[in-house]
C-alpha cells in the first residue's frame, strides 16, 4: 500500500512528481470517432460487432484502440517526435481502422456530437456504471448532461509536454497557462458540433456546452494565474469523490465528499497515494495534466479535419514564436469559453483570434518539419476561418437544405 496523503502538500508533491520536466517537441493525439451502421444509422452497432471487426488489428503506426461508453472508438497514437509524425501514424492506423469496419458494414462518424441517437451507455464496466450513477444523482439538467457526456460527445485530444522548470515561454507553467488561454479561440475556431437529438442546438460546439453543465468542481478551467501543480491540487481537494477502488481495483460508488474531507478523516482511513492517483483520472477539466499536458477541449472532426486541430495545437505549444504571437493574440478573449462554444467565430474577437492563431501555426509548423501540415492548415483557412466560420457552420448549411 502507498503512503497516506495527509495533507494539501502532500497532493501538490504528488502531483509535481508526476510532471514530467524536459524540452518540448513530443506530441500525441486521441480521436474519437462514432460507430454508425450502415444500414441503420439510428442504431448503435453492437460492441461486439465492432470488437470482432477489430480483433487482431494490426495498426501499422501503433496506435491503441479502445471503446468510450457510447460504443465510441477511440484511436490513441504512441508518443512521437513533433506533429507530423503523431498525424501520419494516426491517419495510418485510422484507414485499416475504417477497412475493417466497413468489413462488416459499420463507418466512422467524426464530430463533437452524436448527432441523431439518442444517448445510450454500451459499455458496462464499474467505472462506467459509477460514473453514469454519479452524474444521476445530482438529477435533472445535470444527469442528462452526464450521460450525454458519456455517450453522445466525441473529442480530439492532443498531448504535449510539460515543459521546462523555471521561467520562459516553452516553461511548465507558461506552457500551462498558454494552453487554457488559447483553449477558446480553438474551440471556436474547432467548433463541429452544432446538432444532437437530430435538431440544432442553438450551439456550434454543443459538445463544449454538454461538458460546461456537468459537475463543475471536476470540469471548470483552473484560476488562469496559477501554475499546473497549483491548479491541479486546488481542484483535486475541491472535487467530489466520483468512485472508490477495492483492494482488487474494483471500482464501487462513492460517499458524496470530496478529496478534502477524505482527508480529513470523513471515511476513516485516509487516502493513500494510489487513491489520489486515481481520484486525478476522474478529474476531467480542458486541460489535463497526467506528466504531460492533454488539451481536452477540441471537438471531435472529421477526416481530415482533424489533421488540423492536432497540427495548431501542438505548433502553439511547442514554437516560441508562435506561442508569443498566440498568447498575445487570445488575450481579449482568454476565458470565453461558453462564448466560444455558443456562437464560435460569430464573434469578431474570437474569429480575430482564432485567425490569428492558425497564421501563427502555419508559420510555425514549416520550423517544426511539418510542412505538409502547413498546407493543411492553410486549406482549412480559406475554407473556414478567414471567412469567420466553422465546420459546425457547414454543418448548419447542410441541415437547412434537407427538405422537411
Amino acid at each position: 500500500m502507498t503512503a497516506p496523503v495527509r495533507c494539501a502538500d502532500d497532493v501538490a508533491a504528488h502531483v509535481e512528481r508526476v510532471l514530467r520536466l524536459g524540452a518540448p517537441g513530443t506530441v500525441g493525439a486521441e480521436l474519437e470517432w462514432f460507430a454508425v451502421d450502415e444500414a441503420d444509422p439510428l442504431v448503435r452497432p453492437a460492441l461486439d460487432r465492432v470488437a470482432g471487426a477489430l480483433a487482431g488489428v494490426a495498426l501499422p503506426g501503433g496506435s491503441l484502440l479502445s471503446t468510450e461508453p457510447g460504443g465510441q472508438v477511440e484511436l490513441s497514437s504512441i508518443p512521437l517526435t513533433g506533429p507530423q509524425a503523431a498525424v501520419d501514424a494516426l491517419a495510418a492506423d485510422l484507414e485499416v481502422v475504417r477497412q475493417r469496419l466497413a468489413a462488416v458494414g459499420v463507418r466512422l462518424r467524426g464530430g463533437g456530437t452524436d448527432p441523431d441517437r439518442p444517448s445510450r451507455r454500451l459499455l458496462d464496466t464499474p467505472r462506467y456504471a459509477c460514473m453514469d450513477a454519479f452524474f444521476a444523482a445530482d438529477g435533472g439538467d445535470a444527469a442528462a448532461a452526464g450521460r450525454a457526456m458519456m455517450c453522445s460527445t466525441a473529442a480530439v485530444q492532443v498531448s504535449v509536454d510539460a515543459g521546462l522548470a523555471g521561467d520562459g515561454v516553452q516553461s511548465a507553467t507558461a506552457r500551462w497557462q498558454r494552453a487554457h488561454a488559447i483553449g477558446p479561440a480553438l474551440v471556436a475556431a474547432f467548433a463541429c458540433s452544432p446538432v444532437l437529438g437530430g435538431r440544432p442546438t442553438g450551439w456550434r460546439s454543443t459538445r463544449q456546452q454538454i461538458w460546461s453543465r456537468i459537475d463543475p468542481g471536476r470540469t471548470r478551467a483552473p484560476r488562469p494565474e496559477l501554475g499546473p501543480v497549483e491548479a491541479v491540487t486546488e481542484q483535486a481537494l475541491g472535487a467530489r469523490l466520483l468512485a472508490l477502488r477495492d483492494a482488487a481495483g474494483v471500482c464501487r460508488p462513492a460517499p458524496a465528499v470530496t478529496f478534502a474531507d477524505w482527508m480529513r478523516g470523513a471515511l476513516g482511513a485516509l487516502p493513500t497515494e494510489d487513491d489520489l492517483a486515481y481520484h486525478l483520472t476522474t478529474l476531467f477539466p480542458p486541460v489535463r495534466a497526467r506528466g504531460w499536458y492533454e488539451l481536452r477541449y477540441l471537438d471531435g472532426l472529421p477526416d481530415p479535419l482533424w489533421q488540423v486541430a492536432v497540427g495548431v495545437a501542438a505548433a502553439l505549444l511547442d514554437d516560441d514564436r508562435a506561442a508569443d504571437a498566440a498568447r498575445a493574440a487570445c488575450a481579449p478573449v482568454e476565458g470565453r469559453w461558453a462564448d466560444a462554444a455558443r456562437v464560435a467565430l460569430d464573434d469578431p474577437d474570437l474569429a480575430r483570434a482564432a485567425a490569428q492563431c492558425l497564421q501563427a501555426a502555419q508559420e510555425a509548423l514549416p520550423r517544426l518539419g511539418a510542412p505538409r501540415l502547413a498546407a493543411t492548415v492553410a486549406a482549412y483557412t480559406d475554407r473556414f476561418t478567414s471567412r469567420g466560420r466553422c465546420p459546425a457552420d457547414e454543418t448548419l448549411d447542410q441541415l437547412m437544405e434537407v427538405p422537411a
